[in-house]
């Protein structure tokens, strides 16, 4: 479901609670989502997202959004050009359509002020993101749309900037008449088919239109269901919503399909070397075990050379020969290359044979490793499922380690990173860190941990390394580890999924395994059912980042 007028109604006045306020960095979340780091004068700063994707467009501010593109897009150049250290005065709702403007007070070259607007338009497909100047032409937009898409309305740097046409409707806040038989979609601004359910159903239950408008007006909350959302609880559906605090449930409202897409934008690559390594060493691996049943036949080569030199005196060179076997005694046939005499046959079958059985240890060798290849490419490939960009990033930094993938040229000089980006879980009595790909394990396994601390690894999967410090571990504590364990792994979906645990003493690093690999000498074993709805609890709750 996408905002409605009289949502965005409410979150623009919310807003508009922190203006004036200076602009400060801008920066790329994704291609359609632009961050902007504002500071207002009675509030400490705040991460402003606009997204404008056809799905998930929204304007909100944002806790927990940490990772940004490293090269702006020309749209956000233009802004920093544009609206660097400026002031947004005013946040205001255009009626009570989907549309947002943002007011700027800026400097031009020659220090001058300049009176900009920043229209986000939050329509669904024709979600857009257009900046403005005073004479209302259009600096830049980052979606241009040229006349052979859109006759109506030109959205092009130089062009006029006009406001998308609204059928005429009534305003909700003075309201004539209504009938109820028909959708308010059609009849009043800003109503979503999902909000006009919610108002016929609740004035069929005698509520007054003005209370219900006045609740979501003065609305703190947001209640999320399955697939719908708002700011008032939606009684016709008769479910129980998650509640969040406004800005909180629109940060986290899309977090997931976010999450993905982000991914998908900054680490497709990854995604793409990690399945097609693992396509070509599946590919590669039955032809080596081919080859090796091929090669296991080479005594017979030597069984050729020896009856040759054995009879050389006494046969004919032909095609193909046919003498006794000295272990069998029954007839073989042994062809011969007729460019070549019986005594060069016979070296050729001993080269033959001497080859054949050295490459059948090669080819055991590789195919051990080809295993251990594909185990390791599917492991990565688990751990994509449900990394974050900084995970993706970091399993990047492992495959260009190994020469998998060749890094990116990035004019921008990057920080280098302290430390991985695992998950902590700080809890009152212990300390939990959580593993998400083969860097965050190594790390967590064999530098943060002590000799004391106990491990966590699930059974027979792939999947996390979980390390907890505490002078008091209990069952309650354990059966959280191997939650989590259970959880960020392969077995994620299953039940009665055996975790392994046991002191870091008892680990051991496998010499010349990949990164994460690891054995136990002794250790116990502990059966659980993952439940996402307590760790994503558990992660709300005592979550702080690496």
């Amino acid at each position: 479901m996408a905002i409605d007028g009289l949502l965005l109604h409410t979150l623009t006045n919310k807003l508009n609670q922190l203006t004036p306020c200076k602009i400060g960095k801008m920066q790329n979340v994704s291609d359609e989502e632009i961050l902007f780091h504002i500071h207002p004068r009675k509030a400490k700063a705040q991460r402003l997202v606009i997204n404008v994707h056809s799905n998930t467009s929204r304007v909100y501010i944002s806790k927990s959004l940490r990772n940004t593109q490293p090269s702006p897009s020309n749209f956000v150049m233009v802004l920093r050009k544009q609206c660097s250290q400026a002031i947004i005065t005013n946040i205001e709702q255009i009626g009570f359509d989907r549309i947002v403007r943002f007011d700027i007070e800026a400097r031009n070259e020659f220090q001058d002020i300049s009176h900009l607007k920043l229209y986000a338009e939050l329509m669904g497909k024709y979600a857009n993101l257009v900046l403005v100047d005073e004479k209302d032409i259009i600096i830049d937009a980052l979606k241009r749309i040229p006349v052979f898409e859109n006759s109506k309305r030109l959205v092009h740097p130089g062009a006029k900037y006009t406001l998308p046409p609204q059928p005429l409707k009534q305003d909700p806040r003075h309201i004539q008449s209504l009938d109820l038989d028909q959708s308010l979609v059609d009849q009043v601004y800003g109503f979503s088919p999902l909000l006009s359910k919610e108002f016929i159903y609740r004035l069929h239950k005698n509520e007054k239109f003005e209370d219900i408008l006045e609740e979501i007006f003065q609305s703190n909350q947001l209640y999320v269901y399955d697939r719908d959302f708002h700011c008032i609880e939606l009684k016709h559906l008769e479910k129980t919503p998650k509640v969040y605090d406004f800005m909180d449930g629109l940060d986290h409202l899309f977090i997931e399909k976010e999450q993905k897409q982000r991914i998908k934008e900054q680490c497709g690559d990854v995604f793409k070397t990690v399945d097609k390594e693992l396509a070509k060493l599946k590919k590669k691996l039955p032809k080596l075990e081919e080859s090796l049943h091929e090669s296991q036949d080479y005594m017979k080569y030597k069984e050729y050379g020896d009856l040759l030199f054995a009879y050389q005196s006494q046969i004919k060179k032909e095609k193909i020969i046919r003498l006794e076997s000295f272990e069998t005694g029954k007839m073989i046939e042994i062809p011969l290359d007729m460019r070549f005499d019986i005594k060069d046959n016979a070296n050729k079958f001993y080269q033959k044979y001497h080859k054949l059985k050295r490459g059948e240890i090669i080819l055991q060798e590789q195919i051990v490793q080809c295993r251990k290849e594909i185990e390791y490419f599917e492991q990565l490939q688990q751990q994509l499922k449900f990394c974050s960009v900084e995970d993706a990033l970091e399993i990047r930094e492992e495959l260009i380690k190994q020469r998998v993938l060749m890094p990116k040229k990035i004019n921008q000089r990057q920080k280098k990173k302290k430390e991985p980006n695992i998950l902590k879980l700080v809890l009152p009595n212990a300390e939990i860190y959580v593993g998400k790909n083969n860097i965050q394990n190594n790390y967590i396994t064999h530098h943060l941990s002590r000799k004391q601390d106990m491990w966590f690894h699930v059974k027979d999967y792939h999947g996390s390394h979980v390390l907890i410090k505490t002078d008091e571990l209990n069952e309650e504590l354990i059966r959280m580890c191997a939650n989590l364990a259970a959880y960020y792994s392969k077995g994620k979906e299953s039940s009665s999924v055996p975790v392994d645990y046991c002191p870091i003493s008892q680990i051991k690093k496998v010499p010349g395994s990949k990164i994460g690999f690891v054995t136990m000498k002794s250790y116990k074993t502990i059966y659980i059912d993952p439940d996402p709805r307590q760790i994503e609890e558990w992660i709300h709750t005592y979550a702080k980042k690496g």
